[in-house]
């Protein structure tokens, strides 16, 4: 239903809509860009331009430079959203948008190169993101690059800032 409501208001607007995918690691941000991505809206994520760029976590690169090219990763793609938001292109960020100001930051570039947002909160209880994540970690992509053990797990659930009167969609698992 989500889906196909923003579907109409990509139809409807004259402005682009950018997607904002918000969700602990796990909750179904990725499968639901993916879908949004078959009708003709950009994806942008870290992990594929990540993997794209400089291969497999712990394989190809060592754990210790994640950080440094996951923050490369988002500068290269924030350039690419202001492109797209200048071609009048929609989109999709496949982020987890952790943080309340990472997202009002986004929100304020949307809208100050004339886009519409909307803000997607996938809300998964703790238990099914154990059992999505161990499905997960059986996969090799560039979203299953490295393994959620329990205690990174038990820190993004601590240090998620849920969504409260921002204007999001809730979705729950």
């Amino acid at each position: 239903m989500v889906v196909e409501k923003l579907l109409q208001q990509k139809h409807t607007n004259a402005a682009p809509l950018i997607v904002m995918m918000c969700g602990v690691a796990g909750s179904g941000k990725t499968t639901f860009a993916q879908k949004l991505e078959k009708e003709g809206f950009a994806r942008l994520s870290i992990d594929e331009d990540i993997w794209a760029t400089y291969g497999r976590f712990g394989v190809d690169y060592p754990e210790q430079n994640y950080e440094s090219y996951k923050e490369e990763s988002e500068i290269k793609l924030r350039g690419e959203l202001v492109k797209l938001l200048q071609a009048k292109h929609h989109v999709v960020i496949d982020f987890s948008f952790w943080q309340r100001q990472r997202r009002n930051d986004y929100k304020q570039l949307i809208e100050g190169h004339g886009g519409d947002w909307e803000l997607i909160f996938l809300k998964v209880g703790p238990d099914e993101l154990r059992q999505r994540l161990l499905i997960r970690s059986e996969r090799f992509d560039a979203n299953a690059a490295f393994t959620i053990t329990e205690d990174t797990l038990t820190r993004f659930l601590s240090g998620f800032e849920t969504p409260a009167s921002e204007g999001e969609t809730v979705i729950e698992a």
